[in-house]
């Protein structure tokens, strides 16, 4: 077993494409559709035949609810592993994403917060050990 998919809700899936692909660096890795649903992922350049990130519709009543409560408690949707947190901040921050949290030493890792502008808080993680 293992894990091949993992979902974001996102507010708009044009919108988060572009964001996760222009912005963040990810590739397109699939896209189709049937009737109003959109299969939409995205993957790294690093891995592409690694997981899949689904960028998912808040289409449903129950999709939307539950991602604008982890927004408005300030829950991360996901997070991202990078080699320096602060070289991706600095890099994101000169292509106007914005930060919710700047690069910050936790125990045993590195950490940033970005907002996705698609209802999302990713959190950029650097282990310290």
């Amino acid at each position: 077993m293992k894990i091949k998919w993992t979902t974001v809700i996102v507010s708009d899936q044009e919108k988060a494409l572009r964001f996760y692909t222009e912005i963040l660096g990810f590739q397109k890795k699939a896209d189709f559709s049937q009737g109003p649903y959109r299969w939409l992922t995205v993957t790294s350049p690093e891995d592409p035949d690694g997981v899949e990130l689904i960028l998912e519709s808040n289409a449903s009543p129950a999709a939307k609810a539950y991602q604008e409560a982890l927004y408005g408690q300030k829950t991360r949707a996901a997070q991202f592993l990078v080699n320096d947190v602060q070289v991706e901040h600095d890099r994101l921050t000169a292509k106007g994403v914005k930060f919710t949290m700047p690069v910050t030493k936790v125990t045993g890792s590195i950490i940033a917060v970005l907002d996705d502008t698609c209802g999302n808080l990713i959190q950029l993680f650097q282990p310290a050990w």
